[in-house]
């Protein structure tokens, strides 16, 4: 039988972990033990890069996709349709929430994604 170094619950040969407290009971001899954390080397996601994500993600929000209103048939407007808006009398268009919420995420993801590759090591 072996001890816990934890809580002192005594447990079988075989057993890998304490079921009392889940300590880890033997380090095996064979394998490096995991670095500590404070002797990691610090690696930190390239803030520039996450700055130009919000901005663009704040602009996406400020000039959303268009697309014509749900009688007329399905063009989409982009950003022609805020440069140049419809003649007045003409119904206006509607923001597309799919295509919005689509390159919302499609921006973030992309953000993040940059931000790691180009991370500070």
């Amino acid at each position: 039988m072996q001890h816990c170094r934890q809580c002192g619950h005594e447990e079988p040969e075989l057993s890998r972990f304490c079921t009392r407290c889940g300590t880890c009971l033997r380090v095996d001899e064979g394998r490096p033990r995991p670095v500590e954390a404070e002797h990691r080397e610090s690696e930190e996601l390239n803030l520039s890069v996450l700055y130009a994500m919000a901005g663009i993600l704040i602009l996406a929000l400020i000039v959303p996709p268009w697309e014509t209103p749900p009688g007329q048939p399905p063009v989409f407007l982009g950003f022609h349709f805020v440069l140049s808006p419809p003649p007045a009398g003409t119904e206006p268009g509607v923001i597309s929430r799919l295509l919005l919420t689509i390159e919302l995420v499609t921006i973030a993801v992309a953000g993040l994604y940059f931000s790691w590759l180009f991370r500070k090591r």
